[in-house]
C-alpha cells in the first residue's frame, strides 16, 4: 500500500492545525483528517460521524498500531513541509513496503458461521 498523495488545508484555529486527505494506491481517498496540536504534540484524528447519543465514531481508520503510526507520520511530515514553506509533494510516493511501519496484507476469510474474519492486516 502506498500514500500517492497528501493534500493539506491549513487552518487558523487554536488546537485544529489543518484538514487533510490522502490518496492511497491513486485510487482510495481518505478525507477529513485532522492534524491537532495536543499537549505532547501534534497528532491526527481521523474522520469521525457524530451518533445519536452525541459520542463519535472513527468512520475510517487503521487498524493496527504500526499502520496507524506510519500514516501519522507521513500526514504530519507532509504537514510540516507545507506550514514550513517546502514544496509539498516531492519525492516518491511514500510506501509501507520495507518498512516497519505496515504489516504484511493477510488474507480475509469466512468462519463457520459465514461472516468474514480478519483485519487484512497482521
Amino acid at each position: 500500500m502506498q500514500i500517492t498523495q497528501i493534500h493539506v488545508f491549513p487552518v487558523d484555529e487554536d488546537k485544529l492545525k489543518a484538514y487533510v486527505s490522502v490518496i492511497l494506491d491513486n485510487c482510495f481517498v481518505v478525507s477529513d483528517i485532522k492534524v491537532i496540536q495536543g499537549a505532547d504534540g501534534l497528532f491526527i484524528s481521523m474522520p469521525s460521524k457524530r451518533r445519536k447519543n452525541g459520542t463519535y465514531r472513527d468512520v475510517a481508520h487503521p487498524l493496527n498500531q504500526e499502520t496507524r503510526r506510519w500514516f501519522e507520520e507521513a500526514i504530519i511530515g507532509e504537514y510540516r513541509q507545507v506550514v514550513g514553506g517546502a514544496k509539498a509533494g516531492d519525492g516518491d510516493p511514500l510506501t509501507a513496503e520495507g518498512s516497519s511501519f505496515l504489516a504484511e496484507p493477510r488474507q480475509v476469510h469466512e468462519d463457520s458461521s459465514g461472516r468474514e474474519v480478519g483485519s487484512g492486516f497482521e
